[in-house]
């Protein structure tokens, strides 16, 4: 009922009203007192009317919820953004869960040897504070830290460490002070997957990762004073070192890590001197042994006995540095000692000028780290978190930053680790000392340590060690001076440049010695290429004369395309000299290698082309005139000179292959002999030493046996050739014995310069003189005893002349027409032979018949047996007594058969 009073009352006011207003989008109005009908035909609401905005689900509205009809037409709050309600997703209520609590066992010392507690706990607790307020890091776990004072005692440490691990709650990671404690802390806490993270260790036993596996620290060790050392080493170019140490396991330790990074950086420790209380013996053998850069490392009680030795020995000045420790008080070597017998002055003379390195504690850039403060900063809160006292009195004041970041490399290592943990199913507050998952990840992320701390740079090396900056001084006229930082982990050297040397530059770490290569001697490498030239010259004479006479028959059967090969060879031979006598005064180093492979090559196919070729004609007139007697119709076959020209073949094809594989295998490369040093006139401290370039391989040895061997027993083989076909003769090689004699020569040549010249390989002059004779000298005789007896045969008989002209006559092919001719009447000399043999025994079985015959048909008496009838008067008319037919008998056909 009321529904339509209110209806009636809308038709009454339709000319007065709002615009009825669409509902938004996942939501609607509600219209008071008016039904679902009675919306739809309505279009004006009255003057007063309010609408209600609402959503669906899990919606809320964003803008008026509520809107009232104005006089003018109008609705409320049409003027405010957004015009039309929105209906968004209701936003869920976050509840924060209670924070987890990770807790860190720790041991300070607040007395005892060193107290370093007193100032290292307030910085460790200032780092807490700031870590557990910060959302980016652990924002699920709050680190708590459980202390208790280990008076720098490890027994008092084996109490406390007892009460950390078997009482309530469980101690994610230990944090040890002192050396001595955290050497008991580290190895045991393996036995409980427990990291331990020390905050002031700095034995160099501790580095030790198979004793201490997961033990890391922020204080650096004492050898951290080394990788500095080698970088000034490195800046100033010295290479060998001296050192002197007190017999303690401190320094004993640290000078054997110097001693290995010495070495991996290419530098030598020429001395080694140890004392323990009478460094006189030691500083002697320093100047005996010429120490010129020499390190020490010993306390500062005798660090003053040194230098009163240093002094007396003269083992300064500006031919020597000494590198010391830095934590000695600054007018150390002034403090009166009863223990030495040298004047303050005397004192000061002596350690003028050496070097000193401290670890750097504090950050001294104004860097903003993962902490968000610099090193003031945090002094300036650590005084204030101290009340005021006096630094110097507070134990652990210097290594108070420490102690701030190593609080810090383990939350951020703890946050590294809820990732990779969370991939495996695992918490850090699931940890406990059977788990070893856990331990694992957290080693690995602190392992991985980088970030900026008040200290420095904070970063881990392989041995769990902190790597820091260090600090570099210099006394100059009585104080020490900065001269420089170095930065470890970056491996960054700050160098302010203001270095000051007693000469004018470092001194050298040795004495001075000057390189100078040796050269062949020029005069000798002229004369020996004028040499060469002529005989190249001779060589290119023989070869035109073989090439202008090749169709002389008595060229022709001495095999001219052989001589050929031979006279190129020589040739190859020769001009193998020139590189061999190139040397670093006439090109660059980069182009050396390229003289080497022109020396390999060319005396190696020279040799194959020019011996090989003597070698295929020797092989051959062996191989046919030496066999037995059932193979001597191979004398009486045609030579064929391809045979010869693949034998050659063969042999150089094994050369280049052999050549080829050990440039790809090994190349030829430049390498310097050196020789020893050689004392000039003048200035005492510098030596020479001579250099020489060599070209050589890995394995030169390797490839020159082989190629030697290979050579040599060619050289054998040929010799023995030579030999036994002394006293062959064949038209088909006429100059087989000139060969054999050229073969001897070279053979005995080359068999005596390859080791020779092996031997006086370091002696250039004498060296490049063998070799290059013995080449010189075969070619020669090669080219005089093959090419020099036909020059003279042809001259003095003139048979070029006759056979020239006849080969001008019957034509280039008339050589060839007698071969065939020749082989023709061969074939049939051998058909006739046994035609021949078959007759003979057919005549001899007729007469033996005829005989039979004859006595059976007319019987002699006895004594008529040696009488003959008439009729056999006239038998040798038919039989000759040697068996053999009678010309006469011949049938004229068989005469022409048989002369034919």
């Amino acid at each position: 009922f009321k529904s339509l009073i209110i209806f009636d009352y809308l038709h009454i006011f339709f000319s007065s009203g709002c615009a009825i207003i669409r509902p938004p989008r996942d939501g609607g109005i509600r219209y008071r007192g008016l039904t679902q009908e009675q919306i739809r035909s309505v279009q004006v609401l009255p003057v007063d009317y309010e609408i209600e905005y609402i959503c669906r689900g899990n919606r809320v509205i964003v803008g008026p919820k509520v809107r009232k009809c104005l006089p003018d037409g109008t609705w409320t709050d049409l003027n405010q953004p957004p015009t039309l309600p929105l209906c968004k997703l209701r936003p869920l209520v976050q509840i924060r869960q209670p924070m987890k609590k990770l807790y860190i066992g720790a041991l300070f010392p607040m007395s005892g040897g060193w107290p370093g507690g007193q100032a290292c706990l307030p910085a460790a607790q200032m780092a807490l504070d700031l870590v557990n307020k910060r959302t980016d890091i652990l924002p699920d776990y709050e680190l708590e830290l459980i202390y208790y004072d280990s008076m720098c005692d490890p027994g008092e440490a084996t109490k406390l460490l007892y009460d950390l691990l078997y009482t309530e709650p469980i101690k994610i990671v230990l944090m040890p002070g002192c050396s001595s404690v955290s050497t008991l802390v580290a190895e045991a806490a393996r036995m409980w997957n427990l990291i331990v993270l020390s905050y002031g260790s700095s034995s160099p036993a501790l580095s030790n990762r198979q004793r201490f596996p997961t033990f890391f620290r922020t204080h650096p060790s004492a050898t951290l004073h080394n990788p500095t050392r080698v970088q000034l080493f490195q800046k100033w170019k010295w290479t060998k070192i001296a050192t002197i140490q007190q017999t303690t396991e401190v320094f004993t330790s640290t000078l054997d890590d110097l001693e290995q990074r010495v070495k991996e950086a290419g530098i030598e420790i020429s001395v080694r001197q140890s004392f323990l209380t009478d460094p006189a013996v030691a500083v002697k053998n320093l100047k005996r042994q010429d120490a010129r850069i020499i390190v020490g490392l010993f306390y500062e009680t005798e660090a003053r006995k040194v230098f009163c030795e240093v002094y007396k020995e003269k083992l300064y000045g500006k031919k020597y540095v000494w590198f010391l420790i830095g934590w000695y008080a600054d007018n150390w070597f002034k403090i009166k000692d009863p223990s030495i017998n040298c004047t303050v002055e005397q004192m000061t003379e002596a350690v003028e000028g050496h070097v000193t390195t401290e670890i750097v504690m504090l950050n001294p850039e104004t860097v903003r780290g993962a902490s968000n403060l610099t090193s003031q900063e945090f002094l300036a809160q650590l005084m204030s978190k101290l009340g005021g006292k006096n630094p110097e009195e507070t134990g652990g004041f210097q290594e108070a930053p420490l102690a701030y970041d190593a609080v810090w490399a383990l939350a951020l290592a703890l946050n590294k680790t809820v990732g990779p943990l969370k991939a495996k199913g695992r918490r850090l507050e699931d940890f406990n000392y059977n788990n070893k998952d856990i331990t694992a990840e957290i080693y690995r992320a602190l392992n991985t340590s980088s970030f900026e701390g008040v200290s420095g740079h904070v970063v881990f090396d392989a041995q769990g060690s902190r790597m820091a900056w260090t600090l570099i001084e210099q006394l100059q006229g009585g104080s020490y001076k900065k001269i420089g930082y170095f930065d470890m982990t970056k491996g960054n050297l700050s160098w302010y440049g203001n270095d000051r040397w007693i000469g004018s530059d470092p001194p050298a770490d040795q004495t001075v010695v000057i390189q100078k290569f040796r050269y062949l001697s020029q005069k000798l490498f002229v004369s020996v290429s004028v040499f060469a030239g002529l005989g190249i010259l001779m060589g290119i004479v023989c070869l035109t004369f073989n090439i202008y006479n090749s169709n002389v028959r008595y060229i022709q059967n001495s095999q001219p395309y052989l001589n050929n090969m031979t006279a190129v060879g020589c040739m190859m031979a020769l001009a193998a000299v020139f590189p061999l006598g190139i040397d670093g005064l006439h090109v660059r180093n980069s182009q050396f290698p390229v003289v080497c492979q022109f020396r390999l090559w060319l005396l190696g196919l020279g040799f194959s082309l020019a011996y090989g070729s003597m070698f295929t004609k020797i092989w051959w007139v062996h191989t046919v005139f030496t066999k037995k007697d059932e193979k001597k119709d191979k004398r009486k076959q045609h030579l064929e000179p391809w045979k010869l020209y693949a034998t050659v073949g063969v042999l150089l094809v094994i050369d280049i292959l052999s050549l080829m594989i050990w440039q790809i295998v090994d190349p030829l490369h430049i390498t310097v002999e050196k020789f020893t040093k050689e004392a000039p006139k003048g200035d005492v401290d510098q030596l020479i030493e001579p250099l020489l370039q060599h070209c050589s391989s890995e394995k030169m040895n390797t490839w020159l046996g082989v190629v030697y061997g290979y050579k040599g027993l060619l050289l054998l083989l040929g010799i023995f050739l030579a030999y036994e076909t002394k006293s062959v003769s064949t038209e088909k090689i006429n100059d087989h014995r000139a060969v054999g004699m050229a073969i001897y020569n070279v053979s005995v040549l080359c068999m005596i310069t390859a080791p020779v010249t092996m031997i006086l390989s370091s002696k250039q002059d004498a060296s490049f003189a063998f070799a290059s004779l013995a080449i010189i000298f075969s070619v020669y005789i090669t080219l005089v005893v093959l090419f020099v007896p036909k020059m003279r045969r042809l001259i003095t008989r003139g048979e070029w002349q006759s056979d020239q002209q006849e080969t001008m006559k019957t034509g280039s092919s008339t050589n060839n027409n007698d071969e065939e001719k020749s082989r023709q009447l061969e074939r049939e000399n051998k058909e006739l032979q046994k035609i021949i043999q078959e007759k003979e025994e057919r005549v001899s079985e007729l007469r033996n018949q005829l005989s039979e015959r004859q006595a059976l048909r007319y019987p002699l008496p006895a004594s008529d047996k040696h009488s003959l009838p008439p009729t056999f008067s006239n038998s040798s008319t038919l039989y000759q007594p040697d068996g053999k037919i009678n010309r006469n008998n011949c049938h004229p056909g068989r005469l022409q058969l048989l002369y034919k």
